[in-house]
């Protein structure tokens, strides 16, 4: 008989590349999963995977193997999230994938909530770029992700996942006190073309969105900093070395000296989300930090 965790080591390594990749994801050792895939093959009579220079691929049975692989495992998954869980009491580890300002404003009010709302959930969370959420989320590395999508950069979502709005976010231009558009009403992109910039790096949703603002002006934004961390951001504007553009949500209050502005023509907005599995969807840990998130966000259900 054919085991789950051959199979999961099958199709881990199929969306990942490798061995050496997929047993990052699934937290064993190379020759574990090497030793999972020889069981399969023993198992099965045929070979699932073939060497390629350095790699591996699969073989043409193996590629068959791992879509039924994928189908038994999102039905498996779909069972452990429902009927073999407790509704009136979530339990279990939940990974949650989600954005900086996010883990600011909306997941750091989530696990302060988590504990007084009778749930036995434990909950980890990592920062990363909206694309890496839906990523991680699709490949069943995290359970839940928050995303953000500029109505300048669109982002992609995976058939098989479920994706619910929660918000828009605005950003708004920040300048230093004493620079000249601090003391307007709003600023247009071609007010801004001869300005010096921070922005979070290369590749990054938010710096797309910066680089568009320009697109029409036929301009690139003069960038001298590159960082991550929108608290840099304003730092290095409080100093008066550069200027920023900075969503609203987890913003903390700013410095004196740091005068927000908004940018219109266009409004700089993005959609705010949570994204999940389809399989995930009646499961009550979900459902459980989903409604929180509703209701930090001023939507609960009546």
């Amino acid at each position: 008989m054919i085991e789950i965790g051959s199979l999961r080591a099958l199709a881990a390594i199929e969306q990942h590349g490798s061995v050496i990749a997929a047993s990052e994801i699934m937290g064993f050792s190379p020759s574990a999963v090497s030793q999972q895939i020889k069981k399969l093959e023993k198992q099965t009579g045929f070979a699932v995977l073939e060497r390629r220079g350095r790699g591996v691929l699969l073989t043409e049975r193996g590629l068959t193997l791992a879509a039924y692989g994928r189908r038994i495992l999102s039905e498996l998954e779909e069972l452990e999230s429902t009927l073999l869980s407790d509704p009136a009491r979530p339990s279990g580890h939940l990974k949650v994938v989600a954005f900086s300002t996010a883990c600011r404003g909306l997941v750091g009010p989530l696990l302060g909530r988590l504990a007084s709302s009778g749930a036995d959930l434990d909950v980890s969370v990592l920062a990363e770029d909206p694309r890496e959420a839906v990523a991680r989320v699709a490949n069943g590395e995290a359970d839940l992700g928050v995303v953000h999508n500029w109505n300048s950069v669109p982002l992609v979502i995976p058939e098989h996942m479920t994706l619910e709005w929660l918000c828009e976010d605005i950003a708004d231009l920040l300048v230093h006190g004493s620079h000249p558009l601090a003391g307007r009403g709003h600023v247009e992109p071609a007010d801004l073309v001869d300005e010096r910039w921070i922005s979070t790096p290369h590749g990054a949703i938010c710096n797309e969105a910066l680089l568009r603002i320009f697109a029409d002006l036929g301009r690139v934004p003069d960038i001298k900093v590159y960082d991550p961390d929108f608290a840099t951001h304003i730092s290095l504007v409080e100093q008066g070395a550069v200027v920023a553009l900075v969503p609203r949500l987890g913003r903390p209050a700013l410095p004196p000296g740091v005068i927000p502005v908004p940018l219109v023509n266009p409004v700089q907005v993005r959609q705010v989300g949570m994204v999940y599995r389809r399989t995930m969807t009646a499961s009550p840990a979900i459902q459980h930090v989903s409604g929180l998130l509703r209701q930090i966000n001023g939507r609960a259900e009546p």
